[in-house]
């Protein structure tokens, strides 16, 4: 499961709190920069539902750090702008990539790599997504997204790279309300708006 954010900003919150509360599903694999703590992200880490967390850093929680150490959960490190170019890659049905990021280091250990004009680059595998949960400011009733300034952040990406997007906004406007200039996501990648306990299927 995709979880859009980076640090507190543009977190899903409400629907990380349905997940919490209402299914007892648990062993997942989170894609998300990170998991913060006070966030319900970081609650459901906490419950012991996180089985695998693929992210940039996890250093901001103590008990994640904890975690690792002790083998209960599993991290998989990426650099941020690898982190974003496989999801916009998996999005796009591009299953891999070569980047310069990480080589010589040991986030590059037992991932193929090869020179390319005397420069070395590490293939890593692009990212998807059974579910994204993703937060935006506006919706219109088609399901068109607008975000607002930095939590727009990793949702779009997100959007894009998973088999089903259930989003959660502050407003909900009739279509042809939103300037389509603004508009980030178009309704093709949403399945499901979501705004205090509304549900609007795409």
């Amino acid at each position: 499961m995709m979880v859009g954010g980076f640090g507190r900003t543009g977190i899903p919150e409400k629907l990380l709190e349905a997940v919490i509360e209402t299914t007892d599903l648990d062993g997942f694999t989170i894609i998300s920069n990170n998991i913060s703590e006070g966030s319900n992200l970081h609650h459901l880490f906490m419950g012991g539902r996180i089985k695998k967390a693929i992210g940039t850093y996890y250093t901001t929680s103590k008990e994640v750090v904890k975690a690792y150490r002790e083998n209960r959960i599993e991290i998989e490190l990426l650099p941020q702008g690898t982190l974003s170019e496989a999801l916009r890659l998996g999005g796009s049905g591009i299953p891999a990539f070569y980047t310069p990021t990480s080589a010589g280091t040991e986030l590059a250990n037992n991932k193929e790599s090869r020179v390319f004009n005397g420069r070395e680059y590490v293939l890593e595998e692009s990212l998807t997504a059974e579910v994204a949960l993703i937060k935006a400011y506006k919706a219109d009733k088609a399901g068109n997204l607008i975000y607002r300034k930095s939590a727009r952040n990793f949702n779009p990406l997100m959007a894009m790279a998973a088999d089903i997007t259930i989003v959660e906004v502050d407003e909900i406007v009739e279509v042809g309300k939103l300037d389509p200039e603004e508009i980030i996501t178009p309704f093709i990648f949403v399945d499901v708006v979501v705004k205090g306990g509304d549900t609007v299927n795409g």
